[in-house]
């Protein structure tokens, strides 16, 4: 097993790098890539860093010449011939081939575009622009770095012996994470990770601790390059990316109304009817669904991203039964700021009424609170997100109004297309 604190504390980044494959990132990122590459090669996006933790002064804590060193070197990597090969041969939700040869072909010869980076009042404005596959994929490992140095400037202060007690502290805090959720039966739990991890070594631990911990229970990641190597399967499907896009290229409100069943529909021809799982919170779940055509009632199941998980689960299932489908046969996924003892709550809540699943994320793979002086290796909230497409805003609603973003216009003209009236502010935990 490696040893994490010698690695930190002997650092030499060549060593390990902290994003060392064009696959250490989401599986949804390369499914949805694969949908744009094929329905919308030539949109022209722009992604932006967007730090919801002001109080975290990203360019006062991260040098800049080191976090540039980083990312030239994401932009210096390129598909291995192995990688390759687990890509278009390996079997992802019972399907051969789930990456088409010309997508495959055109990600083999793949390099990440320019960064456009600068400091602006104590944090950095790191943005991408360009084609819709090619900036799309910088998302996740962008993240990564700029979640990885500031854990590494809080590191690179502590001697040896200090390193080993934090990690075996760590150890010992997701250990016994682990040890609350075994008596659970019916559990069936994800890594979803990656984006706001301490580390890469540090969430191949997590997920390996998981897996001997929870047997059969823990089902998989979304890190594709830890499920290569770990012999895993690789878990994910879509995010807010697709509807926040294909939102920002309607030309009237009509076609604005119907652009989240529309990336649906593609998704739904992209998959050949697998891969069923609706994302309905980017313009509020509930007139999402109110609105939702019948064939989707007929998709597997849901993901609950925002708002009030229990609320957002039981608005699923008065929706299935109203359009006459048996909740108890749909799959629910909650993944937003997850932690064991709400994880166990809603377990106990739904079971027997719908089939319920975890994407475990930032506070599987970095929850480092309470283990050093100022909590300074605490998580914190941090995304990248398409801002704009073809020169026109995004605009993401969500169904908590915290993570709501876009102009204000255009927001208030999201609100009125889409019929979404208060909402209730819940605390973005990461």
């Amino acid at each position: 097993m490696v040893d994490i604190a010698t690695r930190v504390y002997n650092h030499k980044w060549k060593i390990d790098p902290i994003i060392r494959s064009l696959i250490d990132t989401d599986f949804y990122k390369l499914l949805m890539c694969q949908s744009v590459f094929r329905n919308k090669p030539d949109t022209h996006v722009e992604f932006s860093l967007i730090n919801r933790s002001r109080n975290i002064r990203l360019a006062d804590v991260i040098d800049e010449g080191e976090l540039r060193e980083q990312l030239d070197h994401i932009r210096s990597l390129s598909l291995s011939r192995g990688e390759s090969t687990w890509l278009r041969g390996n079997m992802f939700y019972g399907k051969r081939q789930m990456f088409r040869p010309d997508f495959m072909e055109w990600f083999e010869n793949f390099r990440l575009p320019p960064y456009h980076l600068e400091k602006r009042d104590g944090q950095y404005e790191l943005t991408f622009e360009g084609r819709w596959p090619e900036v799309m994929l910088w998302e996740i490992p962008a993240l990564s770095v700029l979640m990885e140095l500031r854990g590494r400037a809080v590191l690179n202060a502590m001697d040896r012996f200090e390193l080993q007690v934090l990690y075996a502290r760590a150890m010992t805090k997701l250990w016994e994470k682990v040890e609350q959720l075994r008596p659970e039966p019916d559990l069936r739990i994800a890594d979803f990770g990656t984006r706001r991890r301490h580390s890469f070594l540090w969430q191949d631990w997590c997920v390996r601790a998981m897996r001997e911990g929870l047997g059969d229970r823990f089902v998989g990641t979304s890190n594709c390059l830890i499920a290569m190597r770990r012999e895993l399967e690789a878990i994910g499907t879509n995010a807010h990316e697709l509807p926040m896009v294909y939102s920002a290229l309607a030309d009237t409100d009509e076609e604005l109304r119907q652009a989240p069943y529309r990336v649906l529909a593609d998704w739904h021809e992209e998959h050949e009817g697998n891969l069923r799982i609706i994302l309905p919170d980017t313009y509020g779940t509930e007139g999402f669904l109110k609105e939702a055509p019948d064939w989707l009632a007929g998709w597997t199941g849901i993901r609950i991203d925002s708002g009030d998980p229990a609320g957002g689960a039981e608005t699923a299932i008065d929706w299935w039964k109203e359009r006459g489908e048996d909740p108890r046969q749909k799959l629910v996924i909650f993944s937003d700021g997850l932690d064991v003892d709400k994880m166990l709550e809603l377990q106990a809540r739904f079971r027997g009424r719908v089939r319920v699943s975890f994407g475990w994320g930032t506070l599987l793979t970095n929850d480092f609170r309470g283990l050093v002086a100022d909590d300074a290796l605490a998580p914190f909230s941090l995304v990248c997100k398409a801002v704009s497409a073809d020169g026109r805003p995004t605009v993401k609603l969500s169904d908590n109004p915290n993570k709501a973003m876009g102009p204000a216009e255009e927001v208030a003209r999201y609100k009125r297309v889409f019929n979404v009236g208060l909402q209730k502010p819940r605390a973005v935990v990461v």
